[in-house]
């Protein structure tokens, strides 16, 4: 479906491979970066962060996108939202598949958590007038705290508040900018009252998180709700009470210029489709299976009916 693409202009940035694959530079077209669609169509830039369902969404929102008439660039992992929530602010990058409890604690670390309307409305409220996030899909992937079988059992771990007791003789894995996020260390301190006695920088819930949590580098990694290693390692998430971990409904986040009826049109479409349990799906192909996100993305768009 796609073609390399040329490089767009915009910041270099050079960062340490993570989570999905390598870290693409804004500024240079990367291995995978791709373009395609009808001549003379409106013209999308995607970036995607780094890790791989992130990943896998900016190739869904292409082909989608691409059935629409729309000209598409895909720029993958690209890195954290400290990296590519600038870049669309700039206009470097035109749309991101965002996770939006995760996106209101990067603009407020103080929102409270709540439920998908509330935090659509908040973001609308928050978001600088250069971005819009459209509606969003029902598809959720939470931050969770994941220890193994043997590790709650040996510390009596249920909940965060458990773990809270026992934290400063264990060791915790996360992607480095969970060090200064308020949904990490520092919501961690906040909220529970945890600190670690070792951090250690991992990817983004990715197979350096998962191999160290598997063979005891690290007691408590980070990772995502949809992530099917969870049930196939026999993980235990912690429970998480007071919420310090929000709703996390997939939305696109869009530079205002790009907004149109045609595109919020296209993502309504997409939205009657994308559940958590199609997600769930995807990442077992991705993650489980070790299929191409690009690939992945365009057979799931044409089985459910939308290209």
């Amino acid at each position: 479906m796609l073609k390399l693409s040329a490089g767009f202009l915009g910041l270099v940035l050079t960062l340490t491979a993570c989570g999905g694959g390598t870290t693409t530079s804004l500024a240079e077209p990367s291995a995978t970066a791709s373009s395609s669609g009808a001549p003379g169509g409106e013209t999308i830039v995607i970036g995607t962060a780094n890790f791989t369902e992130n990943v896998t969404l900016g190739y869904v929102y292409a082909g989608l996108l691409e059935s629409k008439g729309y000209t598409v660039t895909v720029k993958p992992n690209l890195g954290s939202r400290e990296i590519i929530f600038p870049a669309l602010k700039n206009g470097e990058v035109d749309i991101l598949p965002e996770y939006q409890g995760a996106l209101m604690a990067h603009l407020d670390p103080d929102a409270k958590s709540s439920d998908g309307d509330g935090e659509a409305k908040a973001l609308a409220a928050t978001l600088p007038a250069e971005l819009k996030v459209l509606p969003y899909a029902p598809a959720q992937d939470q931050t969770v705290w994941l220890v193994t079988k043997e590790t709650a059992a040996k510390h009596n771990l249920k909940s965060m508040e458990d773990l809270a007791k026992v934290s400063k003789q264990l060791v915790y894995g996360a992607p480095p900018e969970n060090k200064t996020r308020y949904v990490g260390v520092v919501g961690l301190k906040k909220v529970y009252g945890i600190e670690f006695k070792e951090f250690k920088s991992l990817d983004v819930g990715g197979p350096l998180t998962k191999a160290a949590l598997k063979n005891g580098d690290v007691d408590v990694a980070d990772g995502f709700s949809s992530d099917p290693a969870i049930a196939d390692n026999g993980w235990i998430v912690l429970e998480d009470p007071e919420h310090l971990a929000p709703t996390e409904n997939i939305a696109p986040l869009v530079s205002t210029g790009k907004v149109t009826d045609k595109l919020t049109a296209a993502f309504t479409e997409l939205n009657a489709k994308l559940t958590t349990e199609e997600l769930v799906k995807m990442n077992r192909r991705t993650d489980v299976d070790k299929e191409d996100p690009e690939d992945v993305a365009d057979e799931w768009l044409k089985t459910v009916g939308l290209v």
